[in-house]
C-alpha cells in the first residue's frame, strides 16, 4: 500500500501503531524469558503495548482520541478475558463504532453534534436570509439540527451530506417526513458549492484548510460558510457569535465567494 494512503488515513496509522507495539513488546518477552527467566503477566504485557502503541501513533501524528483507543485497545481485550463476555460483542461493539464514525477513520472527522445553543444561533441567523435559501450540512451526523431547521423553514432547501453508512441511514430515515430535507451518502469533497446559500459544517481542524480552499474556488458571493468551533488557518471570520454552552464553542462565519450583503469584498 503506497505511503501517501497510509498518511491519509488514521486508522492505518493506528493499526501499524498497533502491530509495531505488538513487535516490540513480543521481543522485549523473548528477551526477559530467554535471558532472565522472566514472565510478566497478560495485563502488564498488555498495558506495555497499549503504551508503546499510543506512543508509536503520537509520533506517527494521531489525533487525541486515536491515542487513547491505541493506548486502550489491547489492554481492553486482555480484561475482557477475565469476564465471561460473548466473543462476537466485542467485535459487534467496534462494528458498530465504525459505522457510525466512519468519518473519524478515513478523513479525521469525529461525529460531532451541534448543540441547542447553536442551533438557535443557526436559526437566528438563518431568519435573516430569503425565504427560499438553499443550506447543506457537510457531514450532517445524526440529522437532528438538519431536519429541525427544515421544520422552522419550509420554504428553503437542506441538504446533507455523510458517509458514515449506519449514521446516513438514521438520518435518512429521520428526514424523510420533511420534503423540503434530504440526507445524500456523499463525501463533501464531491459537493458543489455553488449550489449553495448556507455550508455549514461541525468537523475538525484537519480538514479546514482544504475546505477553505475549495470555498473560496466554488461559492457564489454573498454565500455564508459556518463552521461549529474549527477555525480556517490564517484565514479571520468575518462574524464570530459566542454560544453559551458547556464547550464554549463559537459560530465562525466567512463569506468565500466574496462580497456581504452590503457589498464588502471578503475573498481576500
Amino acid at each position: 500500500m503506497p505511503a501517501t494512503v497510509v498518511t491519509r488515513l488514521p486508522i492505518l496509522r493506528a493499526l501499524l501503531a498497533q502491530l509495531l507495539a505488538l513487535l516490540v513488546v513480543w521481543l522485549l518477552l523473548l528477551g526477559l524469558v530467554g535471558v532472565l527467566g522472566v514472565r510478566p503477566g497478560l495485563i502488564l504485557v498488555a498495558v506495555a503495548q497499549g503504551c508503546l502503541a499510543a506512543l508509536i501513533g503520537a509520533r506517527l501524528g494521531l489525533s487525541a482520541w486515536w491515542l487513547a483507543i491505541n493506548l486502550m485497545f489491547v489492554p481492553g481485550l486482555a480484561l475482557l478475558r477475565d469476564f465471561d463476555v460473548p466473543g462476537w460483542l466485542p467485535l459487534g461493539a467496534f462494528t458498530l463504532l465504525l459505522l457510525l464514525n466512519w468519518n473519524a477513520f478515513t478523513e479525521r472527522v469525529p461525529l460531532y453534534l451541534t448543540g441547542r445553543e447553536a442551533e438557535r444561533q443557526l436559526r437566528n441567523r438563518l431568519s435573516e436570509l430569503p425565504a427560499g435559501f438553499r443550506y447543506i450540512d457537510l457531514g450532517s451526523g445524526l440529522a437532528g439540527t438538519l431536519s429541525r431547521l427544515a421544520r422552522d423553514f419550509p420554504a428553503a432547501q437542506f441538504i446533507g451530506v455523510e458517509t458514515a453508512p449506519l449514521t446516513f441511514a438514521l438520518s435518512w430515515l429521520r428526514c424523510l417526513p420533511r420534503r423540503n430535507c434530504h440526507i445524500r451518502l456523499l463525501s463533501l469533497w464531491r459537493v458543489d458549492l455553488a449550489e449553495y446559500d448556507v455550508v455549514y459544517c461541525f468537523l475538525s481542524p484537519a480538514p479546514m484548510a482544504a475546505l477553505w480552499n475549495k470555498a473560496h474556488a466554488e461559492m457564489r458571493p454573498g454565500a455564508l460558510l459556518i463552521s461549529n468551533s474549527f477555525a480556517v488557518p490564517g484565514v479571520e471570520p468575518v462574524e464570530v457569535q459566542q454560544l453559551n454552552d458547556w464547550r464554549r464553542s463559537r459560530l465562525l462565519i466567512w463569506y468565500p465567494g466574496g462580497a456581504t450583503p452590503d457589498g464588502v469584498d471578503t475573498s481576500g
